[in-house]
């Protein structure tokens, strides 16, 4: 259970966690040669693996409750023992109701953030969040549709995606999408088609809501280090250089749904290398 919280002007941002998720080095970053990682111990599970945090993110802003991220979902029946599947347990530890989300807003539509969208009840599909529109890039709606991604890149979309449409509740963003007056998508393509970051301008306060152009901490200095997830490498490489820089230029405040909980921290620079810096 994380809980914690922070303030970009009046835009509460309080973050909340379905659990964790672990891979061996070779599975998640099966390019990149296990001595490379020699330098960055640090920045491994004890298990020299990496483990991913499952942030869902709940933003006020407006007037609206925004959940950003679903993660996996409930815990298989067979495995009840799975260190994921709690999002519901650390909205209820936190004082929140499921119906108190009028907006679930999706980064991208991998399985790991979009597993509590629905559930099934009775042979039908519910949404989680019974009050609330669920917006996604039409990108990776597409996406998640191509016979070539949908089985290995969003396996879970038939089940926590597409009844969305049937029900009434889905929405696309394209580009630079007004969510509110001080919430917007910026395009952060490369791990999907479609990914998005939400940026955050508040009372001349700045920061960003980020998805997967980090799974770990070491990618803020090795861009170039990209995942068996990325679906496009050399996009993925792009927008991560690009997006570091800027991060680091403006010396934005950042919420990143993979890095340890609760995800809070900025983008510094020390001795010629860039570092993640927890708040």
């Amino acid at each position: 259970m994380s809980g914690e919280k922070i303030t970009i002007g009046n835009v509460e941002i309080i973050s909340l966690s379905d659990g964790v998720l672990a891979f061996d080095l070779c599975n998640f970053f099966p390019d990149i040669p296990k001595q490379d990682w020699e330098p960055y111990q640090h920045h491994l599970s004890p298990e020299h693996g990496v483990s991913f945090n499952l942030a869902c993110f709940l933003v006020r802003s407006g007037g609206h409750t925004i959940a950003v991220d679903t993660g996996l979902g409930p815990r298989p029946a067979d495995a009840p023992e799975t260190p994921w599947g709690g999002l519901l347990d650390d909205f209820k530890a936190n004082g929140i109701k499921p119906e108190d989300v009028d907006m679930v807003v999706m980064t991208h539509l991998h399985r790991d953030h979009v597993g509590w969208n629905l559930q099934e009840k009775d042979g039908k599909f519910v949404p989680t969040f019974p009050n609330a529109k669920y917006y996604f890039s039409a990108a990776d709606w597409e996406a998640s549709h191509d016979p070539a991604l949908q089985p290995d890149r969003f396996t879970n979309a038939p089940e926590c995606v597409w009844p969305l449409e049937e029900l009434g509740l889905m929405e696309l963003m394209e580009g630079e999408f007004s969510i509110t007056d001080e919430l917007t998508t910026l395009p952060t393509p490369g791990h999907t088609p479609g990914h998005m970051s939400i940026m955050i301008s508040s009372q001349g306060e700045r920061g960003l809501i980020l998805g997967d152009v980090l799974h770990n901490t070491v990618q803020v200095h090795e861009t170039d280090w990209v995942s068996r997830a990325d679906i496009d490498p050399e996009t993925t490489r792009s927008t991560r250089r690009s997006l570091m820089e800027r991060l680091e230029r403006e010396g934005l405040t950042v919420a990143a749904v993979h890095l340890p909980a609760p995800g809070f921290g900025k983008i510094v620079r020390l001795e010629g290398r860039r570092y993640w810096q927890a708040l």
